[in-house]
């Protein structure tokens, strides 16, 4: 199916032609009949499978028709509630870039800087409003902002607000709203707190499904490197020794991993910055600016900042410790192998990080090849050996810290790594077309 079988009108036909867009992703393909129909809907789906788009091109269409000419300014029409900075900005750069031939006004709104930019431009009236709920809460507590004429609400990456303890300020917004309005559900997973939720705001939606979380693409090739807690730090420089790895996205557990982990590489004359919830967001907005247009090589982040980092073309995401959350290892890989294109993601493996290795192969239903190309490899006994020297601790297992912290990562081009025929389909991205270069298709999730 191409995108102009989907019943869109010209302007937005023209600005995806010119993005170099013609066909849809699954979810795409899904999404964007039922929003047009005005029905309420439940997506199902993880981060690079064009999920924004999924929204945001029928909101867009829904929205343009003409505005009374009344005083005042233009009432809010649509609200998108997203649980990061980093995540919010990126989809009203998406609105912008899909409605770019269209006569409507976009604004986003977070924390973390002044509010008077912001004010100023709600003043001047807004169509389509992308927000993060502290601020947005902040801003009506203050009278900047009403949601009484809203017709459409789109809660996106529900269960990352969970994850980030902001369900109960989702609750106050979702209070805020009139009852008659259409409502656009998105989560990566379905606990049952966020299935409750899903079911006090929608109306007979339709549900759509795509890339379920325990699949991860079929383009990228994953490597496991059994290696000591202290090795981990020098097995990391010497990976990056390798001048193919052009770019990397690093994963850290906690925000101190990230800077200790920073301030190792550009010791080594790797060019490297980190970007956590302790950093401003000017720095970490200049960061992804870095890392994006490749200033800097190396990008190290802790796993929430990371959720709304969308890099053309990444080629590597390095797990420098594994996360204690199977789910959130399949979030991280698929950071790169986005829209059908390749990736390699190594992942660093210590003797107390063995329980999650086994969560997250139970998970994605295969075992992780042994990177060969591995100068500090421990075997697995070895690895075990070197945990029953330490005294007995508390340690839980990793099925007991579930809803814990981040993880790390790290990675190598392992080129001979074997693949895995057990893998479940790339549902990952939309096709592009000859013309359009390096660039793809990106549902800047």
């Amino acid at each position: 199916m191409l995108f102009n079988e989907l019943n869109l009108i010209e302007p937005i036909l023209s600005a995806l032609q010119t993005e170099g867009y013609t066909q849809p992703t699954p979810i795409q393909e899904q999404s964007i009949p039922t929003i047009l129909q005005g029905k309420d809907l439940l997506g199902c789906a993880q981060t690079g499978t064009g999920k924004t788009a999924a929204f945001a091109i029928p909101m867009l269409q829904l929205l343009h028709k003409p505005h009374a000419n009344t005083k005042g300014p233009r009432p809010i029409k649509a609200l998108v509630l997203t649980p990061t900075r980093e995540l919010a900005i990126q989809i009203e750069e998406s609105f912008k870039a899909y409605g770019k031939n269209l006569p409507l006004k976009y604004q986003v709104i977070f924390g973390g800087v002044g509010q008077k930019a912001q004010t100023d431009a709600l003043h001047k009236g807004v169509d389509i409003l992308v927000a993060t709920p502290g601020r947005l809460l902040d801003l009506m507590g203050q009278n900047f902002i009403n949601l009484r004429e809203l017709e459409i609400f789109v809660l996106d990456e529900a269960d990352r607000m969970l994850d980030m303890g902001f369900i109960h300020d989702v609750k106050k917004v979702i209070t805020k709203l009139p009852a008659k309005r259409q409502t656009l559900f998105f989560s990566a997973t379905m606990p049952a707190e966020i299935q409750k939720l899903a079911n006090t705001i929608l109306n007979a939606p339709t549900k759509v499904e795509v890339t379920p979380v325990s699949s991860t693409a079929e383009k990228i090739v994953q490597s496991i490197y059994y290696v000591a807690k202290n090795d981990k730090r020098t097995l990391l420089n010497h990976i990056l020794q390798d001048k193919g790895i052009q770019t990397a996205l690093v994963f850290t557990r906690t925000k101190h991993g990230a800077d200790k982990v920073v301030k190792d590489l550009i010791k080594s004359g790797i060019k490297a910055e980190a970007i956590h919830g302790n950093k401003s967001q000017n720095a970490r907005q200049r960061a992804l600016s870095n890392f994006k247009d490749r200033t800097t090589r190396i990008l190290v982040a802790t796993d929430i900042a990371a959720r709304g980092i969308d890099v053309d073309e990444l080629t590597h995401v390095i797990n420098y410790e594994l996360p204690n959350i199977p789910e959130t290892y399949v979030h991280r890989i698929g950071r790169t192998g986005r829209a059908g294109l390749s990736g390699i993601a190594f992942s660093f493996c210590d003797a107390e990080e063995k329980e999650y290795l086994k969560d997250i192969e139970k998970l994605i239903g295969l075992t992780i090849p042994v990177a060969e190309d591995n100068p500090y490899a421990m075997s697995w006994q070895g690895l075990m050996a070197k945990q029953e020297d330490k005294p007995k601790g508390t340690k839980p297992s990793a099925s007991n810290h579930r809803r814990g912290g981040n993880a790390n990562a790290s990675a190598s081009s392992n080129k001979s790594a074997p693949r895995s025929q057990d893998r479940d389909p790339n549902l990952s991205g939309a096709k592009r077309t000859p013309k359009s270069g390096s660039r793809r298709w990106s549902g800047k999730n």
